[in-house]
């Protein structure tokens, strides 16, 4: 496992999806983008940290009252948050 998907573990869902996230930090893990490819997943850096709930969402395995357009909005805000906490905790070199 890389040390950025090692990363997740434990911390707060980055997502953050309104009346979806369930801010459970034991279930956090490293939510890929989609755009790898059928099947594949895009590298580490362009994915950020997701609780359960919001994982299952960004993945589409839920539904949900959001577009598509807005679950990739939250996954891509998302990013950008789990990008920021690597720069602001050491792991630029894993970019």
């Amino acid at each position: 496992m890389s040390k950025l998907r090692e990363s997740a573990k434990g911390q707060p869902c980055m997502v953050r999806i309104p009346g979806v996230c369930n801010g459970n930090q034991e279930t956090t893990v490293l939510a890929h983008l989609n755009g790898g490819g059928m099947g594949l997943k895009d590298r580490d850096v362009f994915g950020s940290f997701a609780c359960s709930a919001c994982h299952d969402i960004v993945d589409f395995r839920v539904k949900s009252r959001f577009s598509r357009t807005a679950i990739r909005l939250f996954h891509h805000e998302g990013m950008v948050n789990t990008q920021r906490w690597w720069l602001e905790n050491g792991y630029k070199q894993y970019f």
